[in-house]
């Protein structure tokens, strides 16, 4: 299975969401742009995008901004709702050290309600990891912590690769 397009934002189309993959370019400049919070793993909301030299407008953690054209070329993202974008597969399927992005949580009512409070939410990106010596559980780092999972929930977690 390939992983999720890979684009810079300045390529984005308006109304998209998109990952967050990397920020290029000076030590610098990459730090001032993660206190903004353009940094891997989070998400963005791309407003308006790039017309004649303008630049663009995104919203990020709760707040619109603008950027220059300059700026958004060194954003590389991933789309998130990408219609053409291969059908989501089970988390239990991933390798360790593969991130994803979660798409849909599936099962008995309780046991999504259970996943949804644990902080595993649409769009939360995911990374296996570690397993256990016999596969179950499953170690996952999300939102800055670990957390143990079943093969059994794992598999009733939707995901779509993506690459950091």
């Amino acid at each position: 299975m390939r992983h999720a397009a890979i684009t810079t934002l300045i390529n984005g189309k308006a109304r998209g969401e998109y990952l967050i993959t990397k920020v290029n370019g000076e030590p610098a400049l990459a730090l001032r742009l993660a206190e903004l919070g353009f940094s891997s793993g989070k998400t963005l909301t791309l407003i308006n995008s790039a017309q004649n030299s303008s630049g663009l407008v995104v919203y990020l953690a709760g707040q619109r901004l603008a950027v220059s054209q300059s700026l958004a070329e060194l954003v590389q993202v991933t789309p998130l709702n990408d219609a053409q974008a291969l059908p989501p597969i089970p988390l239990a399927q991933l390798a360790v050290g593969q991130a994803c992005v979660v798409q849909k949580i599936t099962g008995s009512p309780a046991l999504r309600k259970r996943l949804l409070d644990m902080g595993l939410t649409r769009n939360t990106v995911v990374k296996i990891y570690r397993l256990a010596p016999l596969g179950d559980p499953i170690e996952l780092e999300l939102r800055g912590y670990k957390l143990s999972i079943r093969q059994a929930e794992a598999q009733q977690i939707l995901v779509k690769k993506v690459q950091l």
